[in-house]
């Protein structure tokens, strides 16, 4: 196995999350054309088992987007965590560089309000 396959398989990337999101889409999008299809020939036994397939792909679908969806929360809320710990941290640790920080960008974002 390459390194990028070992490292998609045991923590993947966003790219390939969203890569493989992409094509389950397409794949649900691809079975409910059949189904369309299927159903402009009205063969009942066809149109079943299509419709099963859509749905079950369906589900599956909204099911991996669910569990994406709060991966993407918990990594986000952990790394905000962390880094409002290392500011804080920070802050603590050089109290009056803080201040002077905050009183510099104060002054700028104050002065590009200004302009306008």
């Amino acid at each position: 196995m390459t390194k990028q396959n070992v490292q998609t398989e045991t923590n993947p990337t966003p790219q390939a999350s969203t890569e493989k999101l992409k094509e389950e889409l397409r794949q649900l999008a691809q079975t409910l054309d059949e189904l369309l299809l299927a159903t402009a020939n009205e063969t009942s036994s066809e149109i079943r088992e299509l419709r099963e397939r859509a749905r079950a792909r369906l589900e599956e679908t909204r099911a991996r987007l669910a569990e994406r969806g709060a991966e993407l929360y918990q990594q986000a809320s952990t790394t905000l965590r962390a880094t409002a710990q290392q500011t804080e941290g920070y802050v603590r640790e050089h109290p009056w560089t803080s201040i002077g920080l905050g009183a510099a960008v104060g002054m700028l974002i104050g002065l590009l309000i200004g302009r306008r």
